[in-house]
């Protein structure tokens, strides 16, 4: 295990790489589908009465698609993953509202939002422990 006096072992180094891309793997596809179908996205940001919902399908694409490509390459990996973070628990907060969700719709959204909440702690986590060596940040 590292210490404040110690560099990552291996292992370590192998697992931030392995997380990095399993996160870059939900946001990557995510940004992309939001790029190709932006008047969708617009229209699912206006259904939630947020404001500016042009503004908000391009921050969305910028987040998912660009930040998930630098964090995959870990660059700039501890800003990425704290801006991430707070996309995820923006997103959670203002799309996943499930105390206020139908009867039928409550669990999923409860589901969604507790997803969310969980991928901003892993983003959190990459923010305070680095991206490992395999990354542009280490090069």
């Amino acid at each position: 295990m590292a210490t404040a006096n110690t560099a990552p072992n291996p292992a370590q180094d192998t697992l931030a790489l392995i997380g990095r891309i399993l996160i870059a793997y939900l946001f990557i596809p995510a940004g992309i589908g939001k790029l190709m179908g932006f008047s969708g996205t617009v229209g699912y940001i206006t259904s939630v009465g947020l404001p500016l919902p042009e503004v908000g399908a391009v921050i969305a694409i910028i987040v998912e698609l660009g930040l998930g490509i630098a964090l995959l390459l870990g660059f700039k990996t501890r800003w990425t993953a704290i801006v991430m973070a707070i996309f995820s628990i923006a997103t959670a907060l203002f799309f996943h509202k499930y105390w206020s969700a139908p009867d039928a719709m409550k669990m999923m959204q409860q589901i969604n939002f507790n997803k969310n909440i969980a991928i901003a702690g892993g983003l959190l986590a990459l923010a305070a422990f680095g991206p490992g060596r395999f990354s542009i940040d280490k090069k």
